[in-house]
């Protein structure tokens, strides 16, 4: 049963950096709640705070002011925050470390959780989550990183949360740098994620097109601000911001024309 209280609950939040007139106000009074099994989508353009507000959620930053709660208490032990929540990222290679191999690094992810499996539990999920993002176990042994492709790669970051099972995903761009095919596939093992393990989702992304297929609420931020909020259909038919005009002055025609059906 998911739980009444929301996986995340933001109050005025701000994060700064630098100070006097370099100070940038990166979260600007940022509040929402998110719900236990929810998908939301954070859209913006670049430098609009989605990505340092993502990284607030991670436990990475710790906002200036304001009160940021993970399950009504404020995050205070990365470690034990990350046994619950990961992240996938737009540039997979930058995760993996390129001298060791690829199933080494997805056995190794078992480190940060309080209550280590078995090596054999731990080998038996690493192949699951192979299994579950379309990889046979035998395709990537002794392989290293650089020898697979970008997409590939977003594969196997996705293989990695498929044998965690963490409760929440934060997946920050993670089709941005893949083709449209790979695109759709990635996509498609977040819904499966979604399904397979009841996760949260918060998707953090430019594509406003995007993040209406597979979002059950929206956030569009501008300038460290939520400038609107909603159901998808909420947020796109009946948009209250310019932000929110501009961003959809973006999607392909035949993509409006899809939303407006």
């Amino acid at each position: 049963m998911p739980s009444e209280t929301p996986i995340f609950s933001a109050r005025d939040v701000v994060r700064v950096f630098g100070s006097g007139k370099k100070l940038v106000r990166a979260v600007d009074g940022v509040g929402f709640d998110i719900a236990d099994g929810e998908i939301v989508s954070i859209v913006g353009g670049s430098g609009c705070g989605k990505s340092v507000l993502a990284k607030i959620m991670l436990g990475l930053y710790k906002p200036t002011s304001g009160q940021f709660l993970y399950e009504g208490h404020e995050i205070t032990d990365q470690r034990s925050h990350w046994n619950e929540v990961q992240a996938v990222f737009q540039d997979p290679f930058s995760c993996f470390n390129q001298f060791f191999t690829i199933r080494a690094q997805l056995k190794a992810a078992f480190h940060i959780l309080k209550d280590k499996p078995s090596k054999s539990e731990i080998d038996d999920r690493v192949d699951a989550g192979l299994l579950a993002v379309n990889v046979a176990p035998k395709d990537i042994e002794g392989k290293y990183p650089f020898e697979l492709s970008g997409g590939q790669m977003q594969r196997m970051l996705l293989a990695r949360i498929f044998a965690l099972r963490p409760k929440v995903l934060i997946a920050d761009e993670p089709t941005s740098m893949v083709d449209a095919c790979v695109r759709a596939n990635i996509l498609d093992y977040l819904m499966k994620l979604k399904v397979e393990l009841s996760m949260t989702i918060v998707f953090v992304t430019h594509d406003i097109g995007l993040a209406y297929y597979v979002s059950d609420r929206l956030f569009i931020m501008h300038e460290g601000k939520i400038v609107d909020a909603g159901t998808p259909d909420d947020v796109i038919l009946k948009p209250t911001s310019p932000v929110t005009v501009r961003l959809l002055d973006d999607i392909p025609e035949i993509h409006k024309e899809w939303i407006k059906r």
